[in-house]
């Protein structure tokens, strides 16, 4: 049974995929937490602190263990944690000789703390597969449309011309700079945890065993071994969450445009045509801008987790006594909501349905205003730029009132055509001959942002 969106078997494929929900399950967590007990068993032989044959007597034994979920759910009840029960079931399915030495020194945070970073580097290798095939289609896009002008609009209004490409450019950008991220949150916070029960190691002995045990783990876990034990120090884990909580913001961006590009007075966009997608109920002719619907939503979720991983930073003493339970609701709901969010992006994105003409066709229905600010540089030479701006805002004012192109308003005006000729004056009204610098940055993000 299921009471959230993100794994009801009604919602779930919205919200997420089956990919990224299998590294959150708990079989996986659980497979997780015997891999990590395994490793530390093979650190420990490594650098004498267990047997030398132990490790690998207890990684045999350990890679045919079957849990019963039923009872670690019971114990774990019991309990409060999972791993306490998780080391009983272990224990009877290893040789007595050796299962004396699983969970040696360790305490159960080391524990369900690896098992956590397991799972996030896994989650992390899927959001970066998802944003390189974003930002393939987002160049491909900028490539395309670099030319294609349009509307650009400040306060839901027009502002400026731009083009499709430059909107496009300005998603790319964020979405390169996410990559860069993902790269620096690998090195600074994919930590292996080993630190017993106040962190200080201080059950393997003060001879220095315990950091060779603890730098032998991060070796065999694929994990970056700390200075010192992190686990009341989760900037890390907040940084990760929150790195998600980053590309959701941008998405949704991108989502929002969607929508509003979408409606039907602008016509501008519309998602990938499936037959019966964005459908309603009584109205045949809807044809909804689902993905994107999703991904804002998505997104909004997202920025809640962050708050509840930053919440779980504020840990007291050296081991927390209730903060860190955020964690196992945040994380895995983050990582779900990112990847299903990326998802539908790259649903949205990779098959846009673009109407250049609908473009162009607003781009020209303020039959000139659009350059207003255009017509007031080129008078500004000539008048002083306070004063151009007065009279452009009096014309602007008399075209929308009189319903007349700014063109017709201002060739009519003897103190704009004393200073610019009429063929002049018809080159500023023109939105295509106003988009600025937006190609040469087009240009910018396509030469100097690659994947690295």
């Amino acid at each position: 049974m299921s009471i959230s969106a993100l794994d009801s078997r009604v919602f779930r494929n919205l919200f997420g995929t089956q990919e990224i929900r299998a590294v959150f399950s708990d079989a996986a967590y659980v497979r997780r937490m015997i891999k990590v007990e395994a490793a530390l068993a093979r650190a420990q032989s490594a650098v004498g602190v267990i047997p030398t044959e132990a490790g690998e007597a207890i990684t045999t034994s350990l890679t045919s263990a079957e849990m019963d979920f039923d009872r670690l759910a019971r114990e774990s009840e019991i309990v409060g944690y999972p791993v306490l029960p998780l080391v009983r079931q272990l224990v009877e399915q290893v040789p007595a000789e050796m299962a004396k030495y699983i969970h040696w020194g360790a305490t159960t945070q080391d524990i369900q703390d690896n098992a956590a970073m397991l799972q996030m580097r896994d989650g992390l290798q899927i959001v970066q597969r998802q944003l390189s095939e974003l930002c393939l289609t987002l160049r491909s896009l900028a490539e395309k449309y670099r030319d294609t002008p349009m509307a650009g609009r400040t306060h839901l209004q027009h502002a400026l011309p731009c083009t499709f490409g430059y909107k496009c450019a300005v998603y790319l950008s964020s979405i390169l700079r996410h990559s860069e991220r993902l790269q620096e949150i690998h090195k600074r916070c994919m930590l292996v945890q080993f630190g017993g029960a106040a962190g200080t190691l201080a059950s393997l002995g003060s001879d220095g065993k315990g950091l060779l045990v603890r730098e032998q783990l991060a070796r065999e876990l694929g994990l970056a071994n700390p200075s010192i034990t992190w686990h009341v120090a989760r900037d890390n884990i907040a940084e990760i969450v929150n790195f998600l909580a980053l590309v959701g913001g941008s998405l949704g961006k991108i989502a929002y445009d969607l929508i509003l590009m979408s409606s039907t007075e602008l016509s501008e966009v519309s998602e990938p045509f499936v037959p019966h997608r964005g459908a309603s109920s009584t109205m045949p002719q809807k044809r909804n801008p689902i993905s994107s619907e999703v991904i804002l939503a998505a997104s909004k979720l997202l920025r809640a987790n962050a708050s509840l991983v930053l919440d779980a930073m504020v840990a007291d003493f050296e081991r927390a006594s209730g903060p860190w339970h955020l964690e196992w609701v945040a994380v895995p709901e983050a990582f779900v909501l990112a990847v299903g969010a990326l998802h539908q992006t790259n649903f949205a994105m990779s098959g846009l349905v673009v109407s250049t003409d609908s473009m162009m066709r607003n781009l020209c229905s303020t039959r000139g205003l659009i350059v207003g600010e255009a017509v007031m540089m080129g008078l500004a030479p000539f008048l002083g730029r306070q004063q151009a701006h007065d009279l452009v805002y009096e014309a602007c004012k008399e075209s929308i009132e009189t319903d007349r192109a700014l063109f017709d308003v201002l060739s009519r005006r003897r103190d704009v055509t004393e200073h610019v000729a009429k063929d002049r004056l018809k080159e500023l009204c023109s939105p295509v001959n106003y988009l600025g610098a937006s190609q040469v940055m087009v240009d910018d993000v396509l030469r100097f942002g690659p994947l690295r």
